[in-house]
């Protein structure tokens, strides 16, 4: 295994399992640590953990793990993969787990952060990270329910979750072809953690020459966009993938702008769709079977959703608490699941990060299989040795057709 990625969510590590895959290497995403030895044709090994926004220990414990195998493995480089959007709190957990990474590597060499994604409009600029033209604190991802990025400067942003100082890489560095040696001042000086500007895929393959050979990148999945050149590899367009016969169900928990668009255009061009109450829901009043049995009435592809307006989802957590609001749509999503796979549904198509990584450990899947792009950074995947395929769609991507072109490539 040469490249070794632990992501901090399932959404984001399909995504960047995606960008290795598309570059030409023999990739796997694991769904958690793996107990046994990878198989010896990986090249790139991706290990999906729930730890963006779990307790600080338990994400560095679990990161940790990952770490740990991944070596074992013969990995030559590590990436720390998080969202493109930077979501974490002023506690975590993106500082703690580079800070428990690089204690552990024992490295005092450059490590950048970057979660620049141009093809999703994801892009660093001063050190300021960007959502198409609107910088992050004003593109909605501020009334995150979970983790509400108020700080677009991530220099700032990540200050507050470490006690390591801040570097930064200008774009006007980074074209000028003084990359590397920008990174070792940098890291010389103090500033180990860089904070890389990239506006385009172009910078991101600058930055992966320019970080050859560094034992650890942090970022989005944009960072891997050089690397599998830099091993050998060649594109691959992944033509032999083919989809499964059998029922399509949609599930949707995320409530970001992208997602609520992509609900009303299923509805409105003929999508079925159930919408379901979260307060009855909260109330033990909607149970997964009954759901099911709507679904099998559809003639076209059925919709489950609560996604709902940050406003909504605001007032339902101070009425029954964000705990309890969040972990009782996460079980009903994995009960969804669960009962759909085993009454003949044969793709399952996921919406928010939260709602994938419900589904996702509620299944008990322990390998993902990647095919190719449904939309930039999701792919179609399989469930290693079963005839289910799955997309993953982190809450703020996709086209605002995503449901039916997920089921056109998912469905043979």
């Amino acid at each position: 295994m040469k490249i070794g990625v632990i992501g901090d969510d399932f959404t984001g590590s399909s995504d960047i399992a995606l960008t290795l895959a598309q570059g030409g290497m023999n990739t796997v995403q694991y769904v958690r640590t793996p107990t046994s030895p990878a198989n010896a044709t990986v090249e790139a090994g991706i290990i999906s953990l729930k730890s963006r926004s779990c307790p600080i220990d338990e994400a560095v414990a679990n990161s940790l793990q990952a770490l740990t195998w991944l070596l074992e493995q013969g990995c030559e480089q590590i990436i720390f993969k998080y969202c493109s959007t930077f979501d974490s709190t002023p506690a975590g957990n993106i500082g703690p787990v580079i800070d428990a990474l690089v204690n552990a590597l024992q490295i005092k060499e450059p490590v950048i952060v970057c979660p620049a994604f141009p093809a999703t409009g994801r892009t660093i600029y001063q050190g300021h990270l960007f959502v198409f033209d609107t910088l992050l604190s004003e593109s909605g991802l501020q009334n995150h329910p979970i983790t509400p990025m108020s700080d677009p400067d991530l220099r700032r942003w990540l200050a507050h979750q470490t006690t390591m100082p801040i570097g930064h890489l200008p774009l006007n560095t980074l074209r000028t072809g003084n990359a590397r040696a920008h990174l070792q001042s940098e890291a010389t000086s103090g500033k180990q953690y860089i904070v890389a500007d990239a506006v385009a895929d172009s910078d991101l393959i600058e930055l992966a020459n320019a970080t050859q050979g560094l034992k650890l990148l942090t970022g989005g999945s944009g960072i891997a966009i050089g690397l599998p050149q830099l091993y050998g590899k060649t594109a691959s367009d992944q033509s032999d993938w083919q989809g499964e016969n059998g029922m399509t169900l949609a599930l949707s928990g995320s409530c970001s702008a992208t997602t609520l668009s992509q609900v009303e255009h299923h509805k409105d061009h003929g999508g079925a769709h159930k919408a379901i109450n979260i307060a009855e829901l909260l109330d033990g009043k909607i149970h997964a079977q009954a759901i099911i049995d709507w679904a099998k009435t559809q003639t076209s592809l059925p919709l489950v959703s609560t996604s709902d307006t940050p406003e909504n989802v605001k007032a339902l957590q101070e009425k029954y608490g964000a705990e309890k609001a969040a972990n009782t749509i996460e079980l009903f999503f994995g009960e969804l699941a669960t009962l759909a796979v085993t009454q003949g549904y044969h793709s399952l198509i996921c919406a928010g990060g939260e709602t994938s990584g419900a589904i996702v450990q509620a299944l008990d899947m322990e390998a993902l299989e990647i095919g190719p792009m449904i939309d930039p950074g999701v792919p179609a995947l399989r469930i290693s040795n079963q005839p289910i395929t799955i997309a993953l769609k982190s809450g703020n991507f996709g086209a605002i057709d995503f449901f039916e072109k997920a089921r056109g490539i998912l469905s043979a």
